[in-house]
């Protein structure tokens, strides 16, 4: 034993501090107190002859010693398995061995296992079975795990054994069989298809026999549904084997036919993108239904998603009954940050799902690089322990072994309700794809996987030296699957096997439906004195309670303009309070939101004495849908991949993700081009999540600013979402309760504001949300009652508006907001524009740059929908790298400027001719 503070050997001053604490535990160092308890709670028995005298320094070392040498085995021994297949041998770890700690493997045999709280037998017995246990097959890394009770849990698990007991000869034939069916459809495709992309599974089959694991232990706890998420290696293998795809379709999608039952406008997707819906029986639980989700090439960017769906889908259910299953690659796992930001999920409130169980196919490379190149840690799982996720490692060769893992995590699942992480050690056969030379850049690698036998073959021969099947029965196996798969691609081929394919939606979403989005007055009005309850003795903040009060009078209030007083905050809580009486449920995330960015929203109140918390909109007397909202950590990507996945699975509830402002909304730009918007043309998913992204120049930065429109409007074809800027509360609210109706389901992108929230010219009334419905352009009121007088028609959307009105614009001017930008209102802006018949001149006003911004969408169609017109002249900021300026002075002088020039005097041909007319 080292000395804790010198780390010097010395036996005799182990006993006089040995003694000092004994007579006095305050008189030595806290590590020596920490020491001696230690010795003596495990080590009674040698610690204290019964003489009471102290024991001698030498028998203290060996049991402190072998004390020391089996936390080191629990905590380093997944340090000496080896779990490469292809035979680098593991790294080991010092601390492993006896004389790290002081002691001798014959000092083992002198001390008593009840020394170290086991059993019979010495320390010598109890250090070969832990050694057996912890460094021989499963890997496992628990004891970083702040609590405890899971520490303690993992111990008991893996000492007493019974989870992790020796298959049954069933259950090794059943394994053998599994590995030849994955191992013979991929060296068929690969024959049948030569030189075609399949990314196959091959060095990690593992996985598949461990998916069935999977479900037949999580189905005897409960589990009812199975949500998975997966990158494109292996997947092939996935759909066919764990989710039931047939073989002709995985065929006949090789040979092409499934093109037109895969795409929604001739696009659709690659075959190992798609995603797919199955069931299957288990034998201890009965059905489970199982779906695994698209997912782009985009690797990792499907795991918020498959939490989203997984959330949804436990409304009805408990946490139980839907596991989550994620499966990675090492590279991906290690380099992506959206892993880290999804783990960083697994245990918020908002988004937890009772534990997901992940699991890497550690292939030892990324594409072409290795992980020296790829990774700043020894193991491609590492960033899991930040988040305290158990991890094991394991062989992909012992099949035996990662079922053992699969259980484990299960268990541990169930007990404890969070993730958990298999590390699947393996191998890829062929290159990134099968088109690909893997020897150009790792020869060496390449040269021992040639040279090694299949996992079917390890497995097989594992078991024939086992007796447990004969070599003939291996290769009569392996020659019926193959037997099968030829009879079934032989009828693809000859067109006498129709593949399956689901069905598939119409080409494009069409527009919005019109639909009735009011409330009857006197319906707003008793849900407004319901949202301004809260318990008695509630004590919310008095600034506030004065904020909410007004609320009050506000519904009914008019101003001296005939406007009334209902701000943004209002409309839209009077929206969601109306919706779920509907029966519609609402779920809405982000940054801040309870409270709201710019403390519009107030959602959840909070007692200034107490901490508690009340959510009026949860208690809606006859409510029937459930409100649900949730700060966010401070993730874009992870939360709106979460907020997407359960939109698609949770039709009968509005979810909305508010960026806490707009600009942010870059972060997760991922999700918008690979699911939100290409969804339905790839894969037919439907999604209706609600972006709110607060947007507006008011001179605090390029960085808060723009919610970038341009991208948006840029991404929108075949009807895929709905792109809108709209300029009143009312609006706001009619928008929220259309898309909470549609039928036909699409995201819903809104520009929300930041300074018009509280502006009075900006404010609705009671009869502009219990009458009418939401309006894609608006006419100049100002204007109507002059129209013979317009010449210049200036077109705007958003905040502008309000900034070109305070100008006080002449009469020569009608300024017409456009609130819907995607889908293009055509009709509806034409009809308004044919009602000035002397106008000279179109304007487009923006207050973005010209290469952001609307300007790039609406110009083609501002052109289509007026017909015969000029040119249509520009106003706004030039073209620019950055959004907006960064010094308030500069904006509010640029601002002006824009302003100005959309109403200075008119410069058109016919304008200045008038002029010098009037002139002369």
């Amino acid at each position: 034993m080292s000395d804790p503070i010198t780390s010097v050997f010395n036996d005799g001053y182990i006993a006089e501090q040995f003694e000092a604490y004994r007579r006095d535990p305050a008189s030595v160092d806290e590590s020596w107190r920490q020491f001696f308890r230690f010795a003596e709670g495990l080590a009674g028995v040698v610690a204290r002859p019964a003489d009471g005298t102290a024991a001698a320094p030498e028998l203290l070392r060996k049991v402190a010693g072998a004390a020391a040498l089996v936390d080191a085995i629990r905590n380093y021994g997944h340090l000496a398995v080896p779990v490469d297949p292809l035979g680098s041998p593991p790294p080991g770890a010092a601390e492993l061995a006896p004389e790290f700690h002081g002691i001798t493997e014959a000092d083992l045999q002198l001390v008593p296992a009840e020394a170290l709280g086991f059993g019979n037998g010495t320390a010598a017995d109890v250090v070969a079975r832990l050694r057996l246990l912890y460094s021989s097959r499963l890997a496992l890394e628990s004891e970083y795990l702040e609590e405890e009770a899971e520490r303690e849990w993992f111990r008991q698990i893996v000492e007493q054994g019974d989870l992790l007991a020796p298959l049954g000869p069933d259950e090794k034939k059943s394994i053998l069989r599994r590995l030849t069916e994955v191992d013979g459809l991929e060296r068929f495709l690969g024959r049948a298809y030569l030189g075609m992309k399949r990314f196959s599974i091959e060095g990690t089959d593992a996985l598949i026999p461990m998916l069935d694991a999977a479900m037949e232990e999580s189905a005897a706890l409960g589990t009812r549904e199975v949500v998975i998420g997966m990158a494109h290696r292996g997947r092939i293998n996935v759909l066919t084997h764990t989710l039931g795809k047939p073989h002709a379709t995985i065929f006949g999608e090789f040979e092409g036919k499934h093109a037109d039952s895969n795409a929604e406008s001739g696009t659709g997707d690659v075959k190992y993108h798609l995603g797919y819906r199955g069931e299957r029986e288990t034998r201890s639980g009965g059905p489970v239904s199982v779906q695994l989700l698209p997912n782009p090439s985009h690797l990792e960017f499907v795991d918020p998603v498959v939490m989203g769906v997984a959330r949804a889908k436990q409304r009805a259910r408990d946490e139980t009954h839907v596991l989550p299953v994620v499966i990675h690659g090492d590279a991906a796992f290690a380099a992506e940050g959206v892993v880290a930001e999804t783990i960083n999920l697994s245990r918020l409130r908002g988004y937890r799902v009772g534990g997901t169980l992940h699991i890497i196919t550690n292939n030892q490379i990324g594409f072409t690089t290795d992980p020296l190149d790829g990774r700043s840690t020894f193991y491609a799982s590492d960033m899991a322990k930040g988040f305290e996720v158990p991890i094991v490692h394991v062989n992909a060769d012992d099949a035996e072994a990662c079922i053992l893992a699969v259980r484990l995590a299960i268990a541990y699942r169930r007990r404890f309700q969070k993730d958990f992480l298999i590390d699947l050690v393996g191998y890829r056969r062929h290159g990134h794809n099968e088109t690909d030379e893997p020897s150009f850049t790792q020869p060496k690698l390449y040269a021992l996987i040639r040279q090694h036998p299949s996992p079917r073959e390890v497995w097989g021969q594992r078991l024939v030296d086992d007796g447990v099947v004969t070599h003939e029965e291996v290769e009569a196996l392996d020659a019926e699957i193959q037997a099968r798969l030829g009879e079934i691609h032989d009828a693809v081929k000859a067109g006498l096997h129709t593949p399956e394919h689901e069905s598939t939606k119409p080409q494009s979403a069409p527009p919005p439906e019109p639909c009735d989005s009011t409330v009857p007055a006197d319906d707003l009005i008793a849900l407004n004195e319901r949202l301004l309850e809260w318990p008695e003795g509630f004590a919310v903040h008095p600034r506030l309670a004065k904020t909410l009060e007004r609320r009050r009078t506000a519904i009914t209030e008019k101003r001296e303009d005939g406007g009334g007083s209902i701000d943004w905050g209002h409309a839209e809580a009077l929206a969601f309070a109306s919706l779920l009486v509907d029966g519609t449920s609402v779920r809405m995330s982000g940054q801040d939101i309870e409270r709201g960015t710019f403390s519009h929203r107030q959602a959840v109140l909070h007692d200034i004495e107490t901490g508690a918390i009340h959510i009026p909109l949860q208690h809606i007397p006859g409510a029937r849908g459930q409100y649900e909202i949730y700060n966010s950590p401070l993730s874009e990507t992870a939360v709106m991949g979460f907020e997407y996945g359960y939109s698609t699975a949770a039709d009968d509830t509005l979810v909305l993700w508010e960026a806490q402002f707009g600009d942010f909304v870059n972060v997760a730009q991922p999700i918008i081009d690979q699911f939100l918007v290409a969804d339905r043309a790839k894969w037919g998913q439907d999604s209706g999540l609600v972006l709110l992204l607060p947007h507006g120049y008011e001179g605090q930065g390029p960085e808060h600013s723009s919610a970038r429109l341009e991208r948006f409007l840029q991404l929108a074809a075949e009807g895929n979402v709905v792109v809108a800027y709209p300029t009143t509360p009312a609006q706001y609210f009619h928008v929220l309760r259309r898309q909470a109706k549609q039928h036909e389901q699409r995201p819903l992108v809104l520009m929300t504001p930041k300074s018009l929230l509280r502006l009075p010219e900006a404010a609705s009334s009671l009869e502009d949300l219990s009458t009418g419905c939401f309006v894609p352009v608006f006419d100049d009121a100002r204007a109507a009652q002059r129209r013979e007088e317009v010449r210049r028609i200036v077109v705007c959307t958003g905040k502008i508006y309000y900034d070109l009105m305070a100008a006080g614009p002449s009469s020569e001017i009608a300024i017409i907001r456009v609130e819907e930008l995607y889908p293009w209102p055509r009709e509806a802006l034409g009809r308004i524009v044919d009602l000035y018949p002397a106008w000279e001149e179109v304007v487009w006003a923006q207050e973005e740059p010209k290469n952001m911004g609307a300007w790039s969408h609406a110009a083609p169609r501002l052109r289509a929908t007026i017909g015969n017109a000029p040119v249509i002249r520009y106003v706004g900021r030039p073209e620019r790298a950055s959004p907006a300026e960064g010094y308030s002075a500069a904006h509010t002088a640029e601002q002006k400027r824009i302003v100005a020039e959309v109403l200075a005097p008119s410069l058109s041909p016919a304008g200045k001719r008038r002029e010098a007319k009037a002139r002369a």
